[in-house]
């Protein structure tokens, strides 16, 4: 119900302040992880079944390579044979322009079917390199209607009036919510056409998903960029892959249960290491490297929080420091000086940029307090077409108070009317938003 309060007040718009760099950090970081994760399947080290990429949004901050040690001692040959083949199979289904006509039969698919007949053929063999029950998939295999009812659970409405029950609802809502706004932002990002999702109609779907979802005692769910990834991958053109994506699962787990507890792990992870690949390709890297460092460095620290904490904490770093970046680009860009370095008695040019707004407060209240006595100011703002009242107030009180007291020359160029700014003599000083340059020079007001 959150959820769909949230997408009925438009909330849904805070993903359009996402910046590009950290968004691909995020998509990066999820790679890595994904690759990270997957490898231990990958070899046959199945200690704790098959995790999929649920852990990627973790929140208890563990440690991805902590199990490394282990894995290395716990190579399966079977596994490891079938990971590289499937590896191989997807590849060639990528790159192999034959291959690639295929449309209808994906490589993922044929990866998959590989990995069961290489086992079975293990297995037929008695094989040392056959896997066993712990490292293939285990689905429950309802053998009636019966079966199927008793994996249904239904809410205890009686304990709804417990603050608890409200306070995890709106701790998920939050959490989801903001998962599924990244995700959707970076699933944009991979759609060939450019197309952008109504992220608020996100939001009303997902909670009465959610709502449904619960009431059958199913857990919440949120948009993913693994699934997403290989939706796109395989020639997906519309949401309606992901629809028929849960429709296709649904009938598999209730047709074919049997057939799917076959699946080994290790040919489900080489799928999700070639994903984890893409999403995290060395030539990203590279791309925000020649980018600058304005781009680079929220986009690193972006990534390498997300792997090392998790995905809400690395994306509000990348925010953070964007956010420090523009400050600290706006208190150069808000206005230029034509000579740097000045003594008193100088004469002053300040040139205000084409918008100045309460960011540049800091920048210009500092230059300001530094401009010497018995001087000349000119502040010019010709091509301005925005100006914020705490700068214009600012610039007002300067007028007024201390240049008055320090003998300093003030002449305003360029300030128009909207905004009334009051100088020592009492003239009216006014801002507009006006894009007519041409008009602006003509209707100048110099005020000393």
């Amino acid at each position: 119900m959150f959820q769909l309060i949230l997408g009925f007040i438009r909330a849904g718009s805070i993903s359009n302040y996402f910046p590009s760099n950290v968004i691909e950090g995020m998509l990066a970081g999820i790679g890595v992880i994904i690759i990270i994760n997957q490898m231990e399947h990958a070899v046959g080290y199945d200690a704790g079944g098959f995790e999929g990429t649920e852990s990627l949004f973790r929140l208890d901050g563990g440690n991805p390579f902590s199990d490394i040690p282990q894995i290395i001692s716990r190579f399966e040959m079977g596994a490891v044979i079938i990971s590289v083949i499937s590896i191989i199979i997807l590849v060639l289904w990528e790159n192999v322009a034959a291959l690639k006509k295929l449309k209808l039969l994906p490589g993922a698919l044929v990866a998959v079917i590989s990995g069961i007949v290489l086992n079975e053929i293990f297995m037929s063999m008695g094989s040392d390199w056959a896997l066993g029950r712990s490292h293939l998939v285990t689905l429950p295999v309802p053998e009636s209607f019966e079966d199927i009812k008793n994996i249904i659970a239904t809410p205890d409405f009686s304990i709804i009036t417990n603050y608890e029950v409200w306070l995890t609802a709106a701790t998920i809502t939050v959490v989801a919510s903001i998962e599924t706004l990244l995700c959707i932002e970076a699933s944009d990002r991979m759609d060939p056409h450019k197309r952008y999702t109504d992220t608020n109609r996100e939001l009303k779907a997902q909670g009465v998903g959610n709502m449904i979802s619960g009431l059958i005692g199913g857990l919440p769910i949120t948009s993913v960029v693994v699934r997403s990834t290989a939706n796109a991958s395989s020639g997906a053109k519309t949401k309606m892959s992901a629809v028929i994506h849960g429709i296709l699962l649904l009938i598999c787990v209730l047709a074919i249960p049997t057939l799917l507890n076959k699946i080994p792990f290790a040919t489900l992870a080489a799928v999700l290491l070639v994903i984890g690949y893409k999403l995290a390709k060395p030539a990203k890297l590279k791309h925000f490297w020649s980018k600058g460092i304005y781009q680079f460095v929220p986009f690193i620290a972006t990534l390498l929080a997300v792997v090392l904490t998790d995905l809400l904490r690395g994306v509000a770093l990348g925010m953070i420091i964007s956010i420090l970046f523009i400050l600290r680009g706006n208190l150069k860009r808000a206005y230029n000086f034509r000579k740097e370095e000045y003594m008193e008695g100088d004469e002053i040019h300040i040139d205000l940029a084409q918008e100045v707004s309460f960011l540049n407060k800091a920048a210009i209240k500092t230059t300001l307090k530094d401009i010497p006595g018995n001087s000349k100011v000119i502040i010019d703002a010709s091509e301005t077409v925005y100006i914020a009242y705490d700068v214009l107030d600012l610039i007002e009180e300067f007028a007024r108070v201390k240049a008055k007291e320090e003998n300093i020359d003030v002449k305003l160029i360029g300030f128009k009317t909207e905004y009334e700014l009051q100088n020592s003599d009492n003239n009216n000083v006014f801002v507009t938003h006006n894009d007519d340059k041409e008009n602006n020079r003509k209707e100048k007001q110099d005020v000393y």
